[in-house]
């Protein structure tokens, strides 16, 4: 998605709510407030960047004031002699000028202004690099008025105690921001024209990115189906006739467009319509409904060539997939086994019937495989599941219920836990399933696939991915279908690990578990 990551603080007293355009009638969303959301609410959005950069000035100086107690009171690596004990005010004018000059330095260098979605390391690495600049201009202009320098040791650990404050007041403004974001409060309001491949492309990264504030309030689209048929959570606002009437009512701040080429009058029309609405709009090229991840390109002389690889995982990188797989497999087994054993025989003691239960499941590109799980419910509850069907709380093809009557004592713990799930381990073994990846869909279901839905299948089922540490249960099918297509084009080893990571607190708080 091509888009300008700004400034967040000057979305922070934003959160006015959502009327339904007059073209179709969307229900609101009532989010509740807390005091310091509402009082971030009032704060004038202008003043967010000054603070900022008072913040960042205040925090040199309390790093000055750390690195001279480091330096003269514990004498931290080298002693201090008699003579060179030096006070605090001696250094005032250099931890000044420091202060001037850094966030100067930071606008320069693009630290300045905050950007949303910026990883947190290459963040820290440009203050660092740049704080680090910044020190040894303070010293060579300290030279120029005195021929010896005090203490070479003392800018050492500026640099550092500086370099340490700033990335844990990084860390602390990210929580802040999804903090008040729950709230509606710093989220930016988006409009998806056009809800094809590439709009569901975009749709899926808003999902899986929370973190970066974007709030897709709905989109519009020319196909009569698409048009008024909501994904997931995103509301259907009708054909793109009704732009007009929905960015007046819907408080719409950035316009995204997901249109074919063929449709370059209508995104010129658009562009120059969000223009006279001071909306930003954002086109996002209609390329073979490509992620930058299967792009690759290369140069003729200059003229460049574009080719598409392989789902990202393909080749070498599900051969290492893989062997993580085995490896961690293994250690789970090795420490593992007392629990299965005790669930085993838990189960036994509960309830009549097996202890391992299985499923046909579908798994990658469509091939079907037997899915083990420790038995959670009575004997016999599939064919119960035809009378509870109108009580399903699932969306799309799924069928869930919270308090699911089929459920054995033990059963309601295994779930709420995920551990009816640890059997899937020898599914893995077996190759059907990875421990990362889309969860495998029962025949019926997939049958009730829409045709984008699909493309979840391309990689091998997982027991845990990344829409079970979003929300689990609590999210919308549409919106499961987004994340799993996400993480196959976008895996990585690092995707994966985070992905584990979370996967921990997510069970242990059992948020959406059922």
């Amino acid at each position: 998605m091509s888009t300008t990551n700004h400034v967040d603080f000057h979305l922070l007293n934003h959160s006015s709510t959502t009327t339904a355009p007059t073209t179709r009638t969307v229900p609101k969303m009532v989010i509740p407030r807390d005091s310091l959301a509402a009082f971030v609410g009032k704060i004038d959005s202008s003043i967010w960047k000054y603070l900022l950069w008072l913040s960042d000035s205040l925090l040199v100086f309390v790093a000055s004031v750390l690195a001279y107690v480091a330096r003269y009171v514990f004498q931290w690596f080298i002693g201090v002699e008699p003579a060179s004990d030096l006070a605090f005010s001696a250094y005032i004018p250099a931890v000044l000028g420091l202060m001037l000059l850094l966030p100067l330095a930071f606008h320069w260098s693009k630290v300045y202004p905050y950007r949303r979605g910026q990883g947190r390391l290459e963040e820290i690495y440009a203050i660092a690099t740049t704080t680090t600049a910044c020190v040894v201009v303070v010293i060579a202009v300290s030279l120029l008025f005195q021929s010896q320098l005090d203490s070479r040791l003392m800018f050492l650990y500026i640099a550092i105690f500086a370099t340490a404050l700033l990335g844990v007041s990084r860390f602390v403004i990210t929580l802040l921001l999804n903090y008040l974001r729950k709230y509606d409060v710093g989220v930016e309001r988006i409009l998806l024209v056009g809800a094809g491949d590439v709009g569901r492309m975009v749709m899926r990264n808003i999902v899986a990115r929370p973190e970066l504030g974007y709030k897709l309030v709905g989109f519009v689209d020319d196909n009569p189906i698409t048009g008024n048929t909501d994904i997931g959570n995103f509301p259907a606002l009708g054909a793109v006739e009704n732009i007009d009437s929905v960015l007046a009512n819907e408080d719409v701040q950035r316009l995204i467009i997901c249109l074919p080429w063929q449709s370059h009058r209508t995104t010129q029309r658009l562009l120059r319509l969000c223009a006279a609405n001071g909306v930003i709009a954002q086109v996002v090229p209609d390329l073979f409904q490509i992620t930058k991840n299967q792009m690759v390109v290369e140069q003729l002389n200059g003229i460049p060539l574009i080719s598409v690889s392989d789902v990202s995982i393909e080749g070498w990188n599900l051969l290492t997939k893989r062997i993580i797989d085995v490896l961690l497999v293994s250690i789970t087994f090795f420490f593992g086994w007392p629990i299965g054993l005790l669930i085993a025989i838990l189960i036994r003691l509960d309830s009549a019937g097996s202890i391992i239960y299985w499923q046909t499941r579908v798994g990658k590109n469509g091939k079907e495989f037997r899915c083990y799980k420790f038995r959670s419910m009575v004997d016999g509850a599939d064919a119960m599941r035809e009378d509870l069907k109108e009580t399903n709380e699932a969306t799309g093809p799924l069928f869930k219920m919270k308090d699911d009557p089929r459920l054995t004592t033990v059963g309601r713990i295994l779930r709420r836990y995920s551990l009816d799930e640890l059997p899937q381990l020898y599914n893995v073994v077996r190759g059907d399933m990875s421990l990362i990846g889309p969860r495998p869909n029962r025949p019926e279901e997939v049958a009730q696939f829409s045709e984008w839905h699909k493309k979840r299948m391309s990689a091998s089922p997982g027991m845990t991915g990344l829409a079970q540490v979003s929300g689990r249960s609590d999210l919308t099918f549409d919106e499961t279908v987004l994340l799993d297509i996400y993480y196959v084009e976008n895996w990585t080893i690092l995707l994966d690990i985070n992905i584990i990571l979370r996967s921990f607190p997510a069970v242990l708080r059992a948020q959406g578990a059922y």
